[in-house]
């Protein structure tokens, strides 16, 4: 089940592209747009990334900080970064902790496949860690305005 609007994120720790350690307390006192996605370099999961790439300086500027997630590894994250010259970092999930703490796997269905996957959610968390806004099915090719206006800036 997804997290919910008006409930404290959990609390996490997990390891970027880099392999430095990112903690929700991190961002205490900031602004946060947690975006989990499914694969790197995969069309729908680029164009978002990009989007918010192009976006990235009037978000900073609005004082949020972006961190990405999905359950691709390190090496996968650092040349999907490379390519796409991704300005923010992106937490490899390997163990799926993330995407399951935030209620973002589950069952999907291709084609009449069905498969287990991250669905597509972006949690707006404020300065004190609370979820102010969960994006779910963000616009891949709008998602830097949906989330300036999800926080209401």
């Amino acid at each position: 089940m997804i997290l919910e609007e008006g409930k404290k994120a959990p609390a996490f720790t997990a390891i970027d592209q880099d392999g430095k350690k990112i903690k929700l307390a991190d961002f205490k006192g900031k602004k946060l747009a947690l975006y989990f996605y499914p694969k790197d370099n995969t069309s729908t999961c680029t164009v978002q990334a990009c989007n918010l790439r192009d976006g990235f300086k009037e978000l900073a500027k609005k004082g949020i900080e972006v961190i990405g997630v999905s359950p691709d590894d390190e090496k996968s994250h650092l040349k999907f970064i490379s390519k796409n010259k991704l300005p923010f970092s992106i937490i490899a999930d390997t163990e799926k902790k993330l995407v399951e703490q935030f209620g973002v796997w589950g069952e999907k269905s291709l084609y009449g496949n069905k498969y287990m996957g991250v669905f597509r959610t972006t949690f707006l968390i404020d300065e004190k860690g609370t979820i102010v806004k969960v994006i779910a099915k963000p616009k891949a090719k709008i998602h830097a305005a949906e989330i300036a206006a999800g926080f209401g800036l």
